[in-house]
């Protein structure tokens, strides 16, 4: 009774509130000139702390990896024509920690897709941070739940109040970013998607839980993932475990729903996952040999291109995979997930800030400026942090008839030393996403297909 109150009381001072947009948002990409379709251009920006072929194809020893470590000779092929760019990742994947897998895609006659995939040095087994890229998985359960809870008039766009209950929580009564000044699943969603706000998604891991994520995502067949913390706000593994009580209400103030604190008191995955040389730890003292990530965030580059591809292509993926979405749903996903920033109404952006290719790594890199409207769309996440660039997408050019699922991760720390803010994004992270993606759409742009795909269904409006 107290928190119907307590939210009327604030619900008549909400729009009064909603003055300005929420500015917590990753540290963006620096400049660079604008780029061309030559994968030959270089980036000049900086980035801020944040089944296929024939497997086996040769490359140069630098370290001996199990038997599982799948690498397909086509990419092996087609990288090896661009020593300039990846003759460094090629005969150094190890240091580099680089997966990439590339995804054809052909169409039949009733334009129906068929996928095949590429793979390199694609390892399940090795570490890598996830970053970002775990907001979009936790969005979809975020939406799943909605549709599974099955109340009368709680939807995404249902005003969201999170409470506070245990030690580290905070409250959220508005959203200035939103039209109206409420929180909503589908406002943070839209912030994720667009600019890879960190506190929205710790808003939807608060209302989905830590245990639910998790169980949810065992149950889908992604057995090693395990998502263990909000981003950006430290906290202890125990604060972590508690999500905050969060209550729905309609446009009057009636309660649609209400969500008491959850608790995950399982027993967290037994993982060994170490990274660098040398970290500074929480009081900034430098500390030698590795940083411990067994308590971090966990899911595997095979994992999180899955994830997308269930997303976009649902009917490819087996039900089990498949996420408890609405056609609408996935309608809105889609305009988020490839839209720009400066696209968008409520959340607006500074276009200075967020530029067209804000997030877009592959094929972009730290391009700025404005992006032509009609060309390249990519529906993608990204995630950068400890120096690991991670960028999960499918590319769509509708008037070339092009179509391609592209996902890639490399670790850009060459000191090994974690937490010290230099990391190398812009000499080796930031050209190797761009050139990939540029690499690849060449290739996908001269392949002889035996029928020229209707992309027609992704030419979204975009505001």
């Amino acid at each position: 009774m107290q928190i119907k109150v307590f939210w009327r009381l604030f619900f008549a001072f909400w729009v009064l509130t909603a003055c300005h947009p929420s500015r917590k948002v990753e540290t963006p990409v620096a400049s660079a000139s604008q780029p061309t379709g030559n994968p030959a251009v270089q980036d000049a920006g900086a980035r801020s702390p944040q089944d296929g072929g024939k497997d086996g194809g040769q490359l140069p020893a630098e370290g001996q990896k199990a038997a599982h470590v799948r690498t397909d000779d086509f990419l092996v092929n087609l990288l090896g024509r661009y020593p300039q760019y990846f003759s460094k990742i090629l005969t150094q994947r190890d240091s580099f920690r680089v997966q990439i897998i590339y995804t054809r895609i052909d169409r039949n006659k009733d334009n129906q897709p068929s996928f095949r995939n590429y793979y390199f040095h694609v390892d399940p087994d090795e570490y890598f941070y996830p970053a970002s890229t775990v907001k979009l998985p936790v969005a979809l359960l975020a939406l799943q739940k909605l549709n599974e809870l099955r109340l009368p008039g709680l939807d995404k766009n249902s005003s969201m109040i999170t409470g506070q209950a245990y030690s580290g929580q905070t409250a959220v009564y508005n959203d200035p970013s939103a039209a109206d000044g409420r929180p909503s699943i589908a406002q943070y969603i839209k912030k994720i998607l667009l600019v890879s706000d960190n506190d929205a998604f710790n808003r939807l891991y608060e209302f989905v839980g830590q245990e639910s994520i998790n169980a949810h995502l065992h149950k889908m067949g992604y057995t090693d993932a395990a998502i263990l913390h909000r981003l950006e706000i430290s906290l202890t593994p125990e604060e972590n475990r508690h999500t905050n009580p969060i209550s729905f209400y309609d446009t009057l103030g009636r309660t649609l729903y209400q969500q008491p604190m959850q608790a995950n008191t399982g027993p967290y995955p037994d993982r060994k996952d170490y990274l660098g040389n040398a970290y500074y730890n929480s009081h900034g003292v430098l500390t030698g040999g590795p940083m411990d990530f067994s308590r971090k965030n966990r899911i595997s580059l095979e994992d999180l291109h899955q994830v997308l591809k269930a997303v976009l292509f649902p009917r490819s993926v087996p039900e089990t995979q498949r996420f408890n979405l609405r056609d609408e749903d996935y309608a809105f996903l889609y305009q988020y997930l490839s839209e720009f920033p400066g696209e968008a109404v409520y959340p607006s952006y500074d276009t200075t800030t967020y530029w067209d290719a804000y997030g877009k790594l592959l094929y972009w890199g730290a391009a700025q400026g404005s992006l032509p409207k009609r060309q390249i769309r990519i529906f993608n996440k990204e995630g950068d942090a400890y120096g690991f660039l991670t960028d999960i997408s499918y590319f769509t050019d509708p008037d070339k008839g092009i179509e391609f699922m592209l996902s890639a991760t490399i670790y850009c720390n060459s000191d090994g030393i974690l937490n010290d803010g230099q990391y190398d994004y812009d000499s080796v992270g930031l050209p190797f996403m761009k050139n990939l993606g540029r690499v690849i759409y060449d290739y996908e742009r001269q392949r002889p297909k035996t029928r020229i795909p209707d992309l027609s269904e992704w030419k979204l409006n975009y505001q």
